[in-house]
């Protein structure tokens, strides 16, 4: 299921269906295990930690992610998430990208209720929102909840269709047979899933179990944090640290905000601060202090008067951090407090960029089959800089794209609003790539650097046409509220994007970058050359040795075998037979072996 964005449908949302943030986290942790002594009541998890994977201590498994991005309007601050990715962030399958699968699932820790009964009425409570800021779960692809009982067996206490996303809903189960009052009970959440039709996402929040409850005790009562803050900027996310202080005025947003959530049913009184500091010196930087009373089972939106202080700039090119710690003051005993603080990282680094780090969902082109399609996002610098590569995050494919290659670009000016292309810089053949890089990006460094005046520029790529480049997955956060500052072209013409959000790609400035491992095209050797390429309807070899033959296989994109020869330096290859597109052609002599690829026009 993918979403056509515009009545062209030449801009595709896709799902998500790579998720870095995972990719190498399972590594970093120790290994999920079953505590030897099992827990008790009350059982309590708001998710409101800041690792990726659930508290070890309350759950045996980590496939599903905590998160505070993929919600809409959360309970709390963080959520658990469920999709079609493993705890490694890749898709359970990896080939059939539309078959079902029992994907995700968040298991308890054991739960001693030997000495309970089904009279101490225990209901476990929690609440679940589909599709969230993903893709809506198919009526099949369900969330459903199971018990353990004594015997090591699993029983479906619970379960709902998918559906579209709609407030996070409350849901209770009672406890109610004498086969789970045991020591060994556990409860586990586990999805249906598949990746092309949609990526199923379900959110899940506040998961509650107590004895002496009733039905109608869902009721929270709790105060608490819940969306994102913003961030310290105007209309970036981030950026280097002497672009900031080169104009303040225009890039510092006026105002700072943070969100409450009254989960109480009537109004409450909460004073609420903040504190803002530099992470280097611990210099503070502001602070202040609020009050306001709380609508119920809304989430409030206070703000604060931005701040001015701001750091000296030891060296040009240095990695500033402030800060930014949200919290309040409970407004009674009973109310939780690890939900009452928040923080907000306003990072000055090497890179412009309007993305929060995080993607729900994925951006590709509808491509003409005889146009290239081109991508541009536009930025702007307050004082001279240069420009040395672009980190781009991409979605991943099943199968992968690894073989949709395009050609990165940089542009002094587009052919919109009133303007004309400008080309500042190209640099070709470039492949995706996916490993889990420092920043969660894939970066790409330029073969030179490219000096930028103060103003406006457009970082993109160009996307061959007939080569099998189109339907390129880019990463898109749909958490960003402002304009996107993007424009796509895939009919000659120069457009203005017409969706939500920001996508991911960004420039990286200053002093220079170290690219990521991208299986770019080698050099050819002094030896092997095939020409021309482009090829039109016939080709050469040259080969080390002019004297000996030659086996030739020429393969699609895929991997697929297309044509098969013999031939020897000199001979024409004739490849008239073949579509326009991106091939690879296989050489090779009795000594020797060489892989090229070659571009059919």
């Amino acid at each position: 299921m993918l979403w056509a964005v515009n009545s062209h449908a030449q801009e595709q949302v896709a799902p998500l269906t790579y998720n870095p943030l995972l990719s190498g986290a399972g590594e970093k942790q120790p290994g999920f295990a079953r505590k030897t002594t099992a827990l008790t009541l009350p059982f309590f998890e708001d998710f409101t930690g800041y690792d990726v994977f659930p508290d070890p201590a309350r759950w045996t498994d980590r496939q599903v992610y905590v998160n505070n991005t993929m919600c809409v309007n959360p309970v709390s601050r963080g959520v658990v998430t469920f999709d079609a990715l493993n705890e490694h962030g890749v898709p359970y399958n990896t080939v059939n990208p539309f078959v079902a699968v029992y994907a995700d699932s968040l298991t308890s820790q054991f739960i001693d209720l030997s000495s309970d009964s089904p009279a101490d009425s225990i209901y476990l409570s929690f609440f679940y929102q589909p599709q969230g800021n993903g893709f809506a779960p198919e009526a099949d692809d369900s969330l459903m909840l199971f018990f353990k009982k004594g015997d090591s067996s699993w029983v479906k206490v619970w379960s709902r269709a998918g559906s579209a996303v709609h407030p996070f809903t409350p849901v209770m189960v009672p406890v109610t047979d004498a086969a789970f009052f045991s020591d060994q009970f556990q409860f586990r959440f586990v999805n249906i899933a598949s990746i092309n039709l949609n990526d199923d996402v379900w959110n899940l929040d506040y998961i509650r179990m107590d004895k002496y409850r009733t039905y109608s005790d869902i009721d929270i009562n709790d105060i608490c944090t819940s969306l994102e803050p913003s961030f310290l900027l105007n209309d970036y996310a981030a950026m280097p640290y002497r672009q900031f202080l080169a104009d303040v005025s225009r890039e510092r947003a006026s105002t700072q905000q943070f969100s409450i959530r009254n989960n109480y049913q009537g109004a409450r009184d909460v004073q609420y601060h903040y504190i803002a500091r530099d992470v280097a010196t611990n210099t503070v930087l502001g602070s202040g202090t609020n009050n306001g009373s709380m609508t119920p089972d809304v989430n409030v939106s206070v703000s604060f008067p931005a701040y001015t202080t701001t750091v000296p700039m030891s060296g040009r090119y240095d990695r500033v951090v402030f800060e930014n710690k949200y919290f309040f003051t409970s407004v009674s005993s009973a109310d939780r407090s690890e939900n009452d603080t928040i923080v907000r990282n306003q990072v000055f680094d090497n890179c412009l960029a309007y993305d929060d780090g995080t993607a729900e969902r994925s951006y590709f082109l509808n491509m003409w089959p005889s146009l290239p399609g081109k991508i541009a996002v536009e930025f702007h610098l307050n004082e001279p800089d240069t420009l040395r590569g672009i980190a781009i995050y991409f979605g991943r494919q099943v199968p992968l794209a690894t073989y949709k290659y395009f050609t990165l670009t940089v542009y002094e000016d587009i052919a919109v609003n009133g303007g004309t292309d400008k080309l500042l810089y190209e640099q070709e053949l470039n492949d995706p790539g996916y490993a889990d890089t420092i920043n969660k990006f894939w970066i790409y460094k330029f073969n030179r650097p490219v000096p930028l005046p103060a103003g406006a520029f457009y970082i993109g790529t160009n996307q061959p046409a007939s080569s099998g480049s189109d339907s390129l997955y880019f990463g898109l956060d749909v958490n960003r509220t402002g304009a996107n500052y993007l424009y796509y072209n895939v009919l000659n013409v120069w457009e203005s994007s017409l969706v939500s959000g920001a996508l991911m790609m960004r420039p990286l400035l200053g002093q220079p970058v170290t690219g990521s491992d991208v299986p770019q095209i080698a050099p050819e050797s002094v030896q092997w050359r095939v020409y021309p390429n482009p090829v039109g309807d016939v080709l050469y070899i040259v080969s080390p040795d002019p004297t000996t033959g030659i086996r030739y296989e020429i393969c699609d994109a895929m991997g697929r075998i297309i044509k098969t020869g013999n031939t020897r330096q000199g001979m024409p290859v004739m490849t008239r037979d073949l579509s326009a597109g991106l091939y690879i052609m296989r050489l090779s002599t009795k000594s020797e072996t060489y892989t090229t690829k070659i571009i059919k026009l």
